[in-house]
C-alpha cells in the first residue's frame, strides 16, 4: 500500500472520527483558558501554611485543598454529614462559590476520551490515535514529495485555492497531530497500566500519639517553606484518628507530616515516569498554560478545514474519472487498453482512443493496469500510464508490476505510452518501469515507448497517428480534454515585436474581474498563480487548449504572456488579433516543478526567444533581491529583445544581478545563448558550485544545447546537469 493510499483512506475513515476528537479537543482546550482568566490570582510567594490558616478560619470542616491546573483553589469539606466543594480566594480564604464540574463538559470529555463507551471506547480512542499517527506520517511524506524536499516544507504552496488550503492547514496540523497522537497513545497505555506512573504503595507512616495537641497547619515547617504555586493537593489528617498525618502532593513529589510535632515523616520524589506523564498531559490538553492551550485550540479548530478540504479534493478527483462505455468483455476483445492514472486525466486520453478504435470496428476492453491480463482473442495491448510525484505509480496501480512479473508472456504486442512532466527527474519513470518489465518477460511490442509531456494533446495526436499506421488503419481521434472552468481576462495593453520573418510576437497583459473566494474554492475562479505557471487558452472553434508560460505572478495584479504567432497557429493567431478591451476565457495550470522555492540561493536563468517570459516573471517578482543572473539569446535586439526595457530597469533596481545576451543574426552579437554560457564559463561554474539554481526555457533543441554546454563547463568540478536535476536544482520549460 502506498503512502497516498494510506493517507487517503485514513483521512476518509479515521479522519471523520478525528474530526469529532478535534472539535471536542478545541472545547476542552478553551474551557481551562476561560477558567484561568476568571480564577482568583494567587499572591506571589504565598506559602501553603498561610493558605491553610485562612481556609481553616472560613471552612472549619476542611479536609482537602486542591490547586487546579487553571490556578483555582478548591476546598473539600464535611460539615456534619454534608459534603461540600468550594472555590476559595487564596488572598483571604473567602469562599467564592460552590465548585461543581460542568455536566456538559464532563460528557464532552468522556466523548473525547472514550466515545462514551468506557474501556471499550478507550481502546477505540487508542486505535484512532494510532491511525492519526499514521495519517500524520503519511501526510508528512506526501507534503515532502509535493514540496520537493524536506528543506522546502516551509516553502510557498502552489496550486488551486482548495489545494493550498489543504496543504497549508496540513502543514500546520501535521506537527500537532503527531504530538497529539503520540501523547494520546501514551495516556492510553497509562490508563491500561501498560506504563507505570505511580508507585505501587505509599510509605508506611503514622503520626506518633503524643500528649501534645495537634499543631495548627500554619505552624508546620514543610508547609511554611512550600509556595502555593507548587501545590497540587493537601490532605488534612482525619480528625478522629490520632495516628493519621498530613499529606502534601507537589510537582516534585509527596510528603507526609506528623500532626503533633510537625516533623516530616517521609518524602518521596516524583517518579521520572510520573513527571513524563505530567508533561504528556500538559502537551495533550494544554491545562496549566494559557498560551499552549490557545495554540492547541487554534490548530484543533483547523482540523475541520483540513478534513473537509481533503474530502472535497478526493471528490473532485473521483468525478474526473470518465465512465467507461462500449466496453467489451476481456475474453471477447481484440484490443485491450490498460490505464494508470492518478487524477483521472489519463482516463480521458484512453477514452478518446477507445472510441476511435470502436468506430474502426474493434472490440475494445478498457481497465486499470492493476488488472493486466490477456485472452485468446487479444490481438493488441495498449498501456497508458501516468507517473505520480517522484517516479511512483498512481495509487490504484501500485501492484501492477508484481502482476506483470507473475504472468507468462503472451503473443499479443504490448505498447506503452507514458504521461508525465519533464520538470521531474523521474519523467515517465513508471511507464518506463512497466515497459522494461514487459520486455524482460518477453512480451513483443508494436511501437516503442513514447512519453507525453504535461498531457500534450498534440503529442498524443501524433502518437495515435503512428499507432494507426502500425495497425494499417486511419485512427482519427476526438480527444476533448477536461478543461477547467475559465475566467474572463480583459486585455489592457500589448507590446508588439517584429520577431522572426513571418512570425511576429507580442507581449499581452490582461486583468481579471473581482472574484468571490467561494467561487475560487469551487474551482470557478482564477487560481493563484506564480511566474512559470501556465495559462490555458481555448481559441474559438478549438476543443484543445494551448498553454503559455506566465511572465507574472498573482501579486503583480495582472497576467502577462509572450506569444509568437505561428504559421497556421489557431490560438496564437487568435491572441495576436486581440485589441485593448477584448476579453478571453482562460484557466491556470500549476507548473510547480519549474517555479522557484523562495530560497536565497543564486539563480541562473537561461532563455531564448519567447522563452524569456517566465524568467522575466521570476525577475519581476524578485523584490527580496535574490541574486539572479540572466543569459538571454535571440536573433536581433531590434526585432526580438522581449522585455528588453523591463530587464534594463530590473538591472537598475537590483532585481537582476547581471545580464549576458547573445544575438545570432547581428555582427558581433555573440552567437547563441550556449556561446554566452561558454564565454562566462568560470562564473557559471562558480555559481553552480556554490549551490545556484538553474532554470531553462526555450525550444527543445536550445535546451538540449544548454545541457551539453553546462555538462562541459561543470565537468571540472565533478558536476553534471543530471546531478542538478536529481537535487531539484535544474528544471526546464521547453516547447
Amino acid at each position: 500500500m502506498t503512502w497516498r493510499v494510506l493517507h487517503r483512506w485514513l483521512g476518509l475513515v479515521a479522519g471523520a472520527v478525528a474530526l469529532v476528537l478535534g472539535v471536542t479537543g478545541v472545547i476542552l482546550a478553551l474551557d481551562p483558558v476561560v477558567d484561568t482568566l476568571k480564577s482568583a490570582p494567587v499572591p506571589a510567594g504565598l506559602p501553603v501554611s498561610t493558605l491553610v490558616q485562612r481556609v481553616s478560619a472560613t471552612i472549619p470542616g476542611a479536609e482537602e485543598i486542591r490547586r487546579l491546573p487553571t490556578g483555582d483553589i478548591v476546598v473539600y469539606a464535611f460539615d456534619g454529614n454534608r459534603a461540600s466543594a468550594s472555590y476559595v480566594d487564596p488572598a483571604d480564604g473567602r469562599v467564592l462559590g460552590e465548585y461543581q464540574p460542568s455536566t456538559p463538559l464532563r460528557w464532552i470529555r468522556n466523548l473525547h476520551r472514550s466515545f462514551l463507551l468506557d474501556d471499550a471506547g478507550r481502546i477505540a480512542a487508542a486505535g484512532i490515535a494510532l491511525a492519526m499517527l499514521l495519517m500524520s506520517v503519511s501526510g508528512l511524506v506526501l507534503l515532502t514529495r509535493r514540496m520537493g524536499s524536506w528543506r522546502r516544507l516551509a516553502g510557498r504552496v502552489r496550486g488551486s485555492l482548495l489545494q493550498r488550503i489543504h496543504v497549508t492547514s496540513g502543514r500546520f496540523l501535521v506537527a500537532v497531530l503527531l504530538l497529539s497522537s503520540i501523547t494520546a497513545l501514551y495516556m492510553s497505555a497509562a490508563t491500561f497500566s501498560l506504563v507505570t506512573v505511580e508507585r505501587d504503595a505509599e510509605p508506611d507512616v503514622m503520626s506518633k500519639v503524643d500528649v501534645h495537641a495537634d499543631l495548627p497547619g500554619h505552624e508546620l515547617p514543610l508547609l511554611q517553606k512550600l509556595p502555593v504555586a507548587e501545590l497540587r493537593k493537601l490532605n488534612f489528617p482525619y480528625r478522629d484518628d490520632p495516628e493519621d498525618s498530613w499529606k502534601v502532593v507537589t510537582d516534585r513529589g509527596a510528603g507526609w507530616i506528623d500532626r503533633h510535632t510537625g516533623q516530616t515523616l517521609a518524602w518521596e520524589g516524583a517518579l521520572a515516569a510520573k513527571r513524563l506523564h505530567d508533561w504528556v498531559m500538559l502537551l495533550h490538553t494544554g491545562e496549566g498554560t494559557v498560551v499552549w492551550a490557545l495554540v492547541l485550540a487554534t490548530l484543533g479548530a483547523s482540523i475541520p478545514v483540513f478534513w473537509v478540504s481533503g474530502l472535497m479534493l478526493w471528490r473532485q478527483a473521483h468525478r474526473q474519472t470518465p465512465r467507461i462505455t462500449d466496453n467489451s468483455a476481456l475474453s471477447q476483445a481484440d484490443i485491450l487498453i490498460f490505464v494508470a492514472s492518478e487524477n483521472g486525466s489519463t482516463w480521458g486520453f484512453a477514452q478518446a482512443l477507445h472510441r476511435a478504435l470502436v468506430r474502426n470496428g474493434h472490440r475494445v476492453h478498457r481497465s486499470g493496469v492493476e488488472r493486466f491480463q490477456t485472452a485468446t482473442a487479444t490481438r493488441q495491448v495498449l498501456v497508458l500510464a501516468a507517473t505520480y510525484g517522484d517516479g511512483q505509480a498512481p495509487a490504484h496501480a501500485a501492484r501492477a508490476l508484481e502482476r506483470i512479473a507473475r504472468q507468462p508472456a503472451g503473443s499479443a504486442p504490448v505498447t506503452v505510452l507514458g504521461f508525465g512532466d519533464r520538470q521531474f527527474p523521474a519523467f515517465c519513470a513508471f511507464a518506463e518501469a512497466l515497459d522494461q518489465a514487459l520486455r524482460m518477460r518477453g512480451w513483443p511490442q508494436l511501437l516503442p515507448l513514447e512519453r507525453i509531456h504535461q498531457q500534450s494533446a498534440q503529442q498524443f495526436t501524433r502518437w495515435s497517428e503512428a499507432l494507426g499506421q502500425a495497425l494499417g488503419e486511419s485512427l482519427p481521434l476526438e480527444y476533448v480534454p477536461q478543461v477547467p472552468p475559465t475566467t474572463p481576462l480583459t486585455l489592457i495593453s500589448r507590446q508588439d515585436f517584429a520577431g522572426e520573418l513571418g512570425q511576429p510576437a507580442t507581449i499581452l497583459r490582461f486583468t481579471w474581474p473581482p472574484q468571490h473566494w467561494l467561487d475560487r474554492l469551487r474551482g470557478r475562479g482564477l487560481a493563484h498563480f506564480e511566474a512559470g505557471d501556465l495559462v490555458g487558452v481555448l481559441a474559438p472553434g478549438s476543443s484543445v487548449p494551448r498553454y503559455y508560460s506566465l511572465a507574472s505572478g498573482y501579486r503583480d495584479g495582472f497576467l502577462e504572456i509572450c506569444v509568437r504567432r505561428m504559421p497556421d497557429g489557431l490560438c496564437s493567431t487568435y491572441l495576436h488579433a486581440l485589441r485593448a478591451g477584448d476579453a478571453i476565457g482562460a484557466f491556470i495550470r500549476p507548473n510547480p516543478g519549474f517555479g522557484l522555492d523562495g530560497s536565497r540561493q543564486p539563480v541562473v536563468l537561461i532563455g531564448a526567444g519567447t522563452g524569456v517570459a517566465p524568467l522575466a516573471g521570476f525577475i519581476r517578482g524578485n523584490r527580496r533581491h535574490q541574486p539572479m543572473h540572466l543569459y538571454f539569446g535571440a536573433r536581433d535586439p531590434a526585432r526580438d529583445f522581449y522585455f528588453g526595457k523591463e530587464i534594463q530597469a530590473w538591472l537598475g533596481d537590483r532585481r537582476l544581478a547581471s545580464l549576458r545576451t547573445a544575438f545570432s543574426r547581428t555582427p558581433d552579437g555573440g552567437g547563441y545563448v550556449q556561446d554566452a554560457l561558454r564565454h562566462d564559463a568560470t562564473r557559471v561554474r562558480e555559481l553552480i558550485a556554490r549551490g545556484a539554481i538553474v532554470r531553462v526555457c526555450g525550444s527543445r533543441p536550445m535546451a538540449q544545447g544548454v545541457v551539453e554546454t553546462l555538462d562541459d563547463i561543470l565537468r571540472t568540478v565533478s558536476l553534471s546537469v543530471q546531478q542538478l536535476k536529481a537535487g531539484g536544482r535544474y528544471a526546464e520549460d521547453v516547447f
